[in-house]
C-alpha cells in the first residue's frame, strides 16, 4: 500500500489563520482555566494559585503551581500544538489527552500566552503571541523565548520555588471586550466572570479538593471549597451501592444518589445544592475521568421509550459514573473534556440504574421528603388522593382525613360541605402549579421540616380537642392518630407539644 513512488506536496497550515480558527473551540473561561489546572495536577502539584488582576484591556490572569516543573525541551514540546498523540499511553494520573488543551484553552481567552517552568533551579520561558504571529514574515510558527516586555514581574513568584510552572494570560480580548480601566462597572463584570470560574473549579475538581490528600486551589488568595453534587454528608441523601463493571480498558464504577428534598435542607444548603445551573438543570449523570468531572448533569441521550429530558420531578436524581483515562476512546472524550458518550455495552445498565434512581427521586419530590431515609409512616392519612380519568390526572380530597372527617360529622349541612369539597377538587389549578414548579422549582415556601407553619398548631389543637373530648380518645391514641396524619407526621415535636398542652388543659378543668 505504501510501496513505490508517491507524488506529494507539503500542505502546511498558515500559522496566523490556524491559531485564529483554534480560538473558536467554544471554551467558557471556567472550562479553559480547568484545562490549565488539569496540567498542574498531572504534574503532581499540591498547591495551585490563580491570580486574576483587573486593569481594563491590560488585565491578566496567572496560574502558578508547585508541581515538578519542566525542562527546556519539555516546555518547548508542551507549547507545540498536537505534540502528543491522543492514542499514546499515559500515566493513570495524567488528566490530558490530545496535547492541545494548554494552547486551545488559552487562545480561546487571550492573545498572549506565556509559560515559565522551573526544575532543578533552572527556569525556562516560552511565549505564544498571536499578534506577533499574524505580523511575522512568512506566516511562521514563531515560539518566542522570554516574557512579554514589561511583564517579567508576573513570573517572579516562580523564583521562590524549587520547581513549578506559571501560566500567564495577557491581552484578554475575549474576557475584557469593551471594559475600561478604572471603571467600576467593568471591574464588577470582570470579577463576576471570576466568580463563575470559582464555582466551576469547585465542581470540576471537588474530588481532588476534598480527598484524603487534597489539592489546595486558591483564587486571589482565597481557598476554593469543594462542591459535592451528591450532598453525601447529609443524612437524608440516599445512595445505591457502588457497582463496578469490569472491562478491558479498566472498567466503570456506577452509583446513584437521591438528594434530600428542599424541605430537609437549610436555606444555604438548598441554594448551594443547586450548583452552577440550578436544581433542575443539574439532574442526571456526573461523568468522571480519573477523578476529574467531565459532564455535570444531563441524561446522555439515555431513556425509554424516548430519551429523557430535564424535568422538574427528577431534579433530585443524580448518578456518578467513574472511569480512568484508558477509556478515553471508548467514551469519545472531546478536546475540551466537556462531553462524553457512554459505550453501547454500558447503556442498558446505566439506563436501568437511572430508572431506579429517577423513580425514588420522583417519590421524594412528590411527597416533599417524606420518603427516603426518614422512617416511613404506616397508614398515613394524606390530605389529597391521586387518580386518573383516561389520560387526565385527578386530585381528590381524602374524606377519611381526620380534619375532613370531623367537618363531615358535625351537625352542619353535610351536603353543603360535600359540595364545597367537590368544587375545590374540580378547580385544582394543576396547570398553574406545574408552571410555578417549572419556573421557580417549588410551589410553596413551606419551611424546613423542623419548623412547622404557625397555623398548623391551631388546626392540630382543634383536632386533639375533638378526639379527646368528643370521641373520648386517650392522649396516646390522639398522639398516634396525629402522627399518622398529613402533614402533622412531618412535625413530631409539634404533635408532642399539642398532646401535652391538651393534658394540662384537661387536668385544670
Amino acid at each position: 500500500m505504501f510501496g513505490g513512488t508517491v507524488d506529494y506536496e507539503i500542505a502546511a497550515p498558515r500559522a496566523g489563520a490556524l491559531v485564529e480558527s483554534l480560538r473558536g473551540f467554544g471554551y467558557s473561561t471556567g472550562a479553559a482555566i480547568a484545562d490549565l489546572v488539569d496540567n498542574s495536577i498531572s504534574a503532581g502539584a499540591r498547591n495551585i494559585w490563580l491570580d486574576c488582576r483587573f486593569d481594563g484591556p491590560s488585565s491578566c490572569i496567572a496560574l502558578l503551581d508547585d508541581g515538578v516543573g519542566m525542562t527546556e525541551p519539555e516546555l518547548r514540546n508542551a507549547m507545540i500544538l498536537g505534540a502528543r498523540n491522543p492514542r499514546d499511553a499515559r500515566g493513570s494520573e495524567d488528566l490530558g489527552r490530545f496535547g492541545l488543551g494548554l494552547k486551545t484553552a488559552s487562545f480561546s481567552q487571550c492573545r498572549c500566552l506565556t509559560v515559565a517552568s522551573r526544575r532543578n533551579g533552572v527556569t525556562t520561558v516560552r511565549r505564544w503571541d498571536l499578534d506577533y504571529i499574524a505580523n511575522s514574515p512568512g506566516d511562521e510558527w514563531r515560539l518566542l523565548m522570554g516574557p512579554r516586555p514589561g511583564s517579567g514581574h508576573l513570573l517572579g513568584a516562580l523564583d521562590e520555588q524549587s520547581s513549578g510552572t506559571v501560566v500567564v494570560w495577557e491581552a484578554l480580548d475575549r474576557i475584557t471586550a469593551g471594559m475600561l480601566a478604572g471603571d467600576r462597572r467593568s471591574e464588577d463584570a470582570f470579577f463576576q466572570v471570576i466568580e463563575h470560574v470559582e464555582r466551576h473549579l469547585a465542581m470540576v475538581f471537588h474530588q481532588f479538593l476534598d480527598g484524603k490528600d487534597p489539592v489546595r486551589l486558591f483564587i486571589n488568595g482565597r481557598r476554593i471549597k469543594a462542591w459535592d453534587p451528591f450532598i453525601r454528608s447529609h443524612p437524608a441523601t440516599e445512595a445505591t451501592p457502588a457497582e463496578v463493571i469490569p472491562a478491558a480498558d479498566g472498567g466503570v464504577e456506577l452509583q446513584g444518589f437521591v438528594l434530600p428534598h428542599k424541605d430537609q435542607l437549610s436555606e444555604q444548603d438548598a441554594l448551594k445544592g443547586g450548583g452552577t445551573q440550578g436544581w433542575a438543570a443539574q439532574q442526571g449523570f456526573y461523568v468522571y475521568r480519573g477523578g476529574r468531572l467531565l459532564v455535570a448533569g444531563g441524561w446522555l441521550g439515555l431513556g425509554t421509550p424516548r430519551p429523557w429530558t430535564m424535568e422538574e420531578p427528577f431534579r433530585l436524581a443524580r448518578l456518578r459514573v467513574e472511569f480512568g483515562n484508558r477509556s478515553d476512546a471508548t467514551w469519545d472524550i472531546d478536546v475540551k473534556k466537556s462531553t462524553a458518550r457512554p459505550p453501547r455495552q454500558l447503556r442498558l445498565r446505566m439506563t436501568a440504574l437511572a430508572e431506579i434512581v429517577r423513580g425514588k427521586a420522583r417519590d421524594v419530590f412528590a411527597h416533599r421528603g417524606s420518603y427516603g431515609k426518614r422512617e416511613s409512616v404506616t397508614d398515613l392519612e394524606a390530605t389529597w388522593l391521586t387518580g386518573s380519568a383516561s389520560t387526565t390526572a385527578r386530585y381528590r380530597i381524602n374524606r377519611r382525613h381526620p380534619l375532613v372527617a370531623a367537618a363531615l360529622e358535625t351537625p352542619a349541612d353535610r351536603a353543603t360541605i360535600e359540595a364545597a369539597l367537590q368544587l375545590i377538587e374540580l378547580s385544582v389549578p394543576v396547570e398553574r402549579i406545574w408552571l410555578d414548579t417549572a419556573e421557580r422549582g417549588e410551589v410553596s415556601d413551606r419551611a424546613v421540616v423542623a419548623e412547622a407553619p404557625p397555623e398548623l398548631a391551631d388546626i392540630g389543637r382543634s383536632l386533639v380537642a375533638h378526639w379527646t373530648g368528643r370521641l373520648g380518645m386517650t392522649s396516646d391514641e390522639a398522639r398516634r392518630r396525629l402522627l399518622s396524619t398529613d402533614p402533622f407526621h412531618s412535625y413530631p415535636a409539634l404533635v408532642e407539644g399539642l398532646v401535652m398542652n391538651a393534658n394540662v388543659t384537661k387536668a385544670g378543668q
